[in-house]
């Protein structure tokens, strides 16, 4: 009996690493990305990202965070699009790790900084502007519901919350978990069986 292969959250992929080259247009530029085995969307660039890559409010400048970056993707093109901006991604998974360090040299990104780590773990003193996510769904709702509320104790006032999802996952939940935790929300784009939630981290006063 073949084993199961390791699911793109593992922390430590023990399957050997199979590797591929995706070249994409993205936002109207030429991307290329190394790909793996154990890592989210080997074959493509997945169309969650496509759609929130497309439809992305950027700040004219400071601090983007990437969180569960994958290969790299969502956080490279933020950081392509707009060389002001500072971009951290985030990913528990090792291999994701090495491929995104890889990928953001490969497309010259250069305000781009990759840390290992879970979900906020590796960017507790940090404050960002905006974080993006494409979260991994398959880990659980737990994990997704997590990123939104563990969001506004790293963001500063007016920053955005930006997730990708599946039209038909969560409809109902998760944008409650928006409004409770943020006080708001607003759908950015409906894609492709994909819609993207923004939500404002607002002043307290």
């Amino acid at each position: 009996m073949k084993p199961k292969p390791d699911q793109y959250f593992t922390e430590s992929p023990k399957s050997q690493a199979r590797y591929g080259l995706v070249q994409t247009c993205l936002r109207g530029k030429l991307f290329e990305f190394t790909t793996g085995s154990s890592v989210f969307s080997v074959k493509r660039v997945d169309p969650g990202t496509r759609v929130l890559v497309e439809a992305m409010v950027l700040p004219d400048e400071g601090c983007v965070l990437d969180v569960g970056c994958g290969y790299g993707a969502l956080g490279i093109v933020a950081a392509k699009f707009n060389p002001r901006l500072r971009v951290i991604m985030t990913d528990i998974n090792r291999r994701a790790i090495l491929l995104a360090r890889q990928n953001a040299e490969k497309n010259c990104a250069r305000n781009v900084e990759v840390r290992h780590g879970s979900l906020y773990a590796p960017v507790q003193n940090c404050c960002f502007n905006c974080i993006l996510s494409n979260p991994p769904v398959s880990a659980g709702m737990e994990i997704v519901e997590a990123i939104i509320r563990g969001a506004p104790a790293v963001m500063t006032q007016e920053a955005t919350l930006q997730m990708v999802l599946r039209s038909k996952i969560g409809k109902k939940t998760l944008p409650a978990v928006f409004a409770e935790t943020f006080g708001n929300f607003k759908v950015l784009a409906i894609e492709s069986g994909y819609r993207v939630l923004m939500a404002e981290k607002q002043s307290m006063a």
